[in-house]
């Protein structure tokens, strides 16, 4: 869609008053989410391409494993407290606009929660690669094959392990909108064990809705904030949505890309850690010396910011075909433009974000696209 057509549907859809107001929300946000971003890259290329990296690793003693202790805990340490200010400036901002209804103290304890999943995982995973490194000469093709299955195992736990230390479940409570989100699923052949409400509120007022877990643990989850804003058809739009991510096999299919591009990306780690160069400058003697972690860490990052665009790329492919099924399933434009007018509305969305922005770091079509294509398919449905 050009930039004319797309500010021609804005102007139709949405007030100049709700248009300014998402673009003056983008244009706040953005200086503390690339600030944020550019800053963490910063601090890893500083330290792995440095010695300082390799002197941090010797904080707790010269052994292997006080090595990687050190390494695992500075690099989560200091990556928090340098995105503390960016993350609390964006807090800000959104407040500012609506969007945050958590208090600072349940915000720190989110970091919390977030410290206490994220460092055992990481230790994990460094333990098991320097011990592999050390151990075997194809320490690189077990790496992988470990990546691959870690991946899929989180994907499995993540929605009965991790989602409830940050939310709180509870069943939606039986009548005619919990009938209609189940007769929905039905139609659609999906199976879904139960509907569920998620506590959102009480740490924002945006809009939101998802389907979560395979087979027996699957389940739709709807935001509280959700229900007492939309009105239920509305609400039937943006399940019919997540089950199209059901239908088409998203989840599945997402596990399995990520397993293989687990596998495949510390299969390129592993060549470029392995770069005489780059252990020098890391003052590493080779790449099982855990003096590398910092390194490790850094040519992670910089693969990642690469990879980046590309996957928000195939995320709007996606997202666009379960747009496509929602409006086959319910066959109702009407309301799914309407859905698409309040998620935006009430989310303090960009209706239309400038395209280089929005090819960078759009996992979504823009509002405009997708009332455009619900247009689209009225006329030729």
């Amino acid at each position: 869609m050009t930039s004319e057509v797309a500010e021609d549907f804005t102007a139709e859809d949405f007030t100049p008053e709700q248009v300014a107001r998402g673009r003056a929300l983008r244009r706040a946000q953005l200086p503390a989410a690339l600030g944020g971003r550019l800053a963490g890259l910063a601090l890893l290329l500083a330290l792995g391409l440095t010695p300082g990296g390799a002197w941090l690793t010797g904080l707790f003693g010269d052994g292997w494993a006080a090595r990687i202790l050190a390494g695992g805990l500075s690099l989560v340490v200091l990556r928090t407290v340098l995105s503390l200010p960016f993350s609390a400036r964006l807090r800000v901002v959104r407040a500012r606009f609506g969007l945050v209804t958590q208090g600072w103290g349940g915000w720190a304890l989110d970091v919390l929660r977030g410290l206490l999943v994220s460092v055992p995982l990481l230790l994990g995973a460094l333990y098991g690669v320097y011990a592999l490194a050390g151990a075997v000469r194809w320490w690189w093709a077990w790496a992988a094959l470990g990546a691959a299955v870690a991946a899929i195992v989180l994907s499995w736990l993540a929605p009965v392990l991790l989602e409830p230390l940050f939310n709180r479940f509870t069943p939606m409570e039986p009548g005619p909108l919990r009938d209609a989100l189940l007769a929905l699923a039905e139609r659609d052949r999906v199976r879904v064990r139960e509907v569920l409400v998620a506590d959102a509120s009480r740490r924002t007022t945006a809009l939101n809705a998802y389907v979560s877990g395979f087979g027996r643990t699957r389940r739709i989850v709807a935001y509280d904030t959700l229900l007492t804003t939309a009105e239920p058809r509305e609400v039937e739009l943006v399940v019919a949505h997540e089950l199209g991510h059901v239908k088409h096999r998203d989840v599945l299919r997402g596990t399995v890309l990520g397993a293989v591009g687990a596998a495949v990306g510390v299969c390129v780690l592993a060549a470029v850690v392995s770069w005489r160069p780059l252990l020098d400058a890391a003052g590493a003697d080779h790449f099982s010396d855990p003096r590398s972690v910092w390194l490790l860490a850094a040519v992670a990052a910089v693969g990642s910011a690469i990879a980046g665009p590309f996957g928000c790329a195939v995320s709007r492919r996606i997202e666009r075909r379960a747009d496509t099924h929602a409006l086959e399933l319910t066959d109702d434009p009407a309301h799914f433009i309407a859905m698409q007018r309040r998620l935006t509305v009430a989310n303090v969305g960009d209706p239309a974000p400038p395209r280089l922005l929005h090819l960078l770091f759009g996992t979504h079509p823009t509002a405009a696209q997708r009332i455009a294509a619900a247009r689209q398919h009225a006329v030729t449905a």
